[in-house]
């Protein structure tokens, strides 16, 4: 069997005996691999990031037209690399089982949302690390629907527009967003639109949090935490900053939240409120990450909480009273009317936070260090006084508190795993002041994470605030009156990662997603929260879902059953937008994207890739994925391995005798410990920035996981790569050079410790990239690569074992998380 004739001089083709072919492995030379992976590059260049996303849907008060809805959303208009704003509309009328395509309309007149050159500001660099950002232009916004106001960051600056509310819609050509202009140094990060007043927005510029009036231009710092001082060391503090391990390790971008209350009073002002977050990092290291290849750019440096580091965090309100014109009258910053650390011992992580829909309470989700207690929290704005504890007027402000104001433990779970923190809170408008109720998810009561409807009693705990007051454990922990369950059963509704539910309070229904049917798909069902009964699936089978929901709505695809469903089941939700998206599992049925376009180039040239969730993985249960407490990296190989030999036994057609395993961050620290513990099976690894030192990672993901050294040693030394490099066959290492995440302290460690032993490796250094790979030329580098050290590594025999010219299977390459 020979070579098609039609092969370019870059490609060679081994030949084999009497090998089917589809056992082909194709070599070529490193031109040839960079004209495949550009070639694939560019394709999937035309469909990543074309689905929309951050939907907002807006009912028409016009009645007269032909469509009832408008929706807003970001999406990539054809023929263009940016993120713009988008609308559709939507028909008052359509057939049940139709199939409807919504057509989009620009709403930004030639709007340039990238700032030139493709340069964002540090800030915006690091957030986009953080929230795993890899396109261009605008990326997310603030909608106000009462005002139509639209609010959004782009091209190094704030800009506003206005489309539906009580002002109407705009009909042809797009509008031109207005800029807002500013007196601040530096990028203005995080804008908000204030609830209960739009005029007024708000922003963080250098750690501190700034307001202004968009209609009269009026601009006022409200705290003053950072001094702006060059040297990091002596500035360690920030207001409504999300820090680094919050953002990492808890999906948590914001440090402020706008009460949605706002009460005039009898002169028309208004009181308008923020709760934020104050952070003193002054116990946490300091870090300078450089490249020598950029000798023009000066060292980051920041703060790094690497394990056993520790922070200082409370909760801070801050208020602002305007006349009725909206001229700020004055504003103040108000503490909690005892140290957060008094009232709340052992609170390391403020998790989650807001306010209920009325304003009656802020609300926060507090978790000890070990994530293994959590506490959501009521806390009324009068707990907060315009003086610390130590500040002589301090009696006088808690003398004129209202009787009976303290913070509320309205819910508390405990667990010997870890509590996976989520974004489900949805708390009914109190009927009595004595009780509150709301729905919310827990996976340590069972170990499946489901929903409940809570209805906690408001009971006070607390005789009188004295400086000398310590609350005793009990003292704000509510009786819960009632806990309904609403769904049940060894599967999960999803809460991690941004996943939301929605609430019909005319229909008692709620809606959310989950994993009833099938962990490697995810749907959308709904269930009643007044009387629970079936949980009913409305998405097609055969797909995962990602969704949206309103009283209105669109359908991507599957909506053909979606609204048969909904129609018979008598839903006043009719519509819902959803679209098949990667989820959190690598094994599922979605479309994976271009991150994994090469495992297809992978399988074109010969190679059989595998793709296994062993334990360590979610949305199978806390048990299965609480596995690896406390050992990490000793469990996840072991079921890598039995994966990969049942596929061997089962299909025959890998080769087991050359297996390669990679990954990219702790997927390389998995790729590592397999080549290190089990050479047996993995010959070759592919390690992209690898942890090697768990002691050097971030406080929030170690913590969780492994503990603190002192309290895990032994898993802490089970879990470091580098004292077990005795063995190593074929290790090609890749790391950005300024990587802030896994510091390219990791690979600086490992390779030392190669060296000293004497073993061979191969290091890849990116200069310019941090820990994900943005620009294109790398990101096509790296793939290519990738490519030419397997294919090297394959073409020749391991441990002398088979040549390739005599394979009667596949090559075999292992992705890991």
């Amino acid at each position: 069997m020979t070579a098609v004739d039609d092969i370019s001089d870059s490609t060679e083709v081994v030949e084999m005996d009497d090998v089917p072919s589809q056992f082909f492995v194709e070599k070529h030379s490193w031109d040839g691999l960079r004209d495949i992976i550009h070639g694939s590059r560019k394709y999937s260049g035309m469909i990543i990031n074309k689905a929309p996303h951050d939907f907002q849907f807006v009912q028409k008060h016009d009645e007269s037209g032909p469509h009832s809805h408008r929706l807003y959303y970001l999406g990539m208009p054809y023929g263009s690399r940016e993120n713009s704003l988008l609308y559709s509309e939507i028909p008052k009328k359509i057939r049940k089982e139709a199939l409807l395509v919504l057509s989009w309309k620009q709403m930004l007149d030639h709007f340039q949302a990238t700032p030139h050159h493709g340069v964002y500001s540090r800030e915006e660099e690091l957030l986009r690390e953080r929230k795993r950002l890899g396109v261009f232009g605008i990326t997310s916004y603030d909608y106000h629907t009462q005002s139509g106001l639209f609010l959004f960051q782009a091209s190094n600056s704030l800009f506003y527009c206005r489309d539906g509310g009580h002002n109407g819609f705009i009909q042809g050509a797009p509008m031109k967003p207005v800029e807002i202009k500013t007196q601040c140094s530096g990028i203005r990060m995080d804008p908000k639109i204030s609830p209960g007043d739009p005029s007024f927005i708000a922003f963080i510029n250098n750690n501190d949090l700034w307001v202004t009036n968009i209609e009269t231009g009026e601009e006022r710092r409200l705290t003053f935490c950072h001094k702006g001082l060059n040297n990091v060391k002596e500035d360690p503090k920030s207001a409504g900053v999300a820090t680094f391990v919050i953002q990492e390790e808890f999906d948590r971008f914001t440090g402020y939240w706008w009460s949605p209350a706002a009460p005039e009073d009898a002169d028309g002002g208004r009181t308008l409120q923020l709760l934020y977050e104050e952070v003193d990092e002054s116990e946490v290291e300091i870090i300078h990450v450089s490249s020598p290849a950029l000798e023009e750019r000066k060292a980051d440096v920041y703060r790094y909480p690497r394990t056993g580091n520790h922070k200082h965090t409370l909760l801070k309100l801050a208020e602002i009273q305007t006349d009725q014109h909206g001229k700020i009258i004055s504003a103040q910053n108000k503490e909690l009317v005892l140290p957060f650390t008094t009232l709340f011992p052992g609170v390391e992580y403020i998790a989650r936070a807001g306010w209920t829909r009325d304003g009656k309470f802020a609300w926060a989700v507090l978790l000890d260090r070990s994530q293994q207690k959590l506490q959501l929290v009521l806390l009324p704005p009068a707990l907060f006084i315009a003086a610390s504890v130590d500040d002589p007027q301090w009696e006088e402000h808690v003398e004129a508190m209202p009787e009976g104001v303290q913070p509320f433990i309205v819910y508390e779970e405990l667990t010997d795993i870890w509590i996976n923190v989520h974004d489900i809170f949805y708390p009914f408008i109190q009927t009595t002041n004595d009780k509150i109720t709301f729905l919310w998810v827990n996976e340590s009561q069972t170990g499946f994470c489901h929903l409940y409807r809570i209805t906690s009693l408001l009971q006070p705990g607390c005789q009188q605030w004295t400086r000398e007051y310590s609350p005793a454990d009990d003292d704000f922990k509510c009786p819960i009156e009632e806990e309904v369950t609403l769904t049940s059963g060894e599967w999960e509704v999803l809460a991690r990662h941004g996943s939301k539910i929605w609430v019909n309070e005319e229909t008692k229904l709620v809606y959310f997603q989950g994993t009833k049917d099938t962990p490697l798909e995810h749907h959308l069902y709904v269930v009643s929260y007044e009387s629970p009964g079936e949980t009913v699936r409305l998405t097609k089978p055969g797909f995962s879902h990602s969704c949206s929901v309103s009283q209105v709505c669109v359908c991507v695809c599957a909506c053909e059953t979606l609204l048969k469903e909904t129609s018979d089941a008598k839903f006043t939700f009719t519509w819902c937008l959803h679209i098949n998206v990667l989820s959190v599992q690598l094994v599922n049925n979605s479309y994976k994207g271009v991150k994994y376009l090469r495992l297809n180039t992978l399988a074109s040239l010969g190679y059989a890739v595998v793709v296994i969730d062993g334990r360590g993985s979610c949305q199978r249960g806390l048990k299965f994925e609480g596995a690896l407490k406390n050992k990490m990296g000793q469990v996840e190989i072991e079921d890598q391995v039995e994966g990969l030999q049942y596929v061997a036994e089962n299909y025959k057609f890998i080769d087991m005798s050359r297996v390669a395993i990679h990954g990219w961050s702790y997927g390389g620290f998995l790729s590592l410990m397999g080549l290190i513990h089990r050479p047996n099976i993995f010959k070759v690894a592919i390690a992209g920035a690898p942890v090697t030192v768990w002691m050097a990672y971030d406080t929030g993901y170690t913590e969780r996981y492994m503990d603190v050294p002192e309290n895990n040693q032994h898993g802490h030394e089970a879990g470091s790569v580098a004292p077990f490099c005795k063995g190593p066959n074929r290790l090609l290492i890749l790391h950005g050079f300024l990587d802030e995440n896994v510091h390219f302290f990791h690979t600086n460690f490992l390779v030392s410790q190669l060296i000293r032993a004497g073993k061979p490796y191969q290091l890849q250094i990116y200069p310019n990239e941090r820990h994900s790979i943005r620009c294109p030329e790398s990101g096509e580098h790296y793939e290519i690569m990738l490519l030419y050290f397997l294919q090297h590594c394959v073409s020749r025999s391991f441990s002398g074992l088979v040549s390739l010219r005599r394979l009667s299977a596949s090559p075999c390459f292992i992705l890991l998380r």
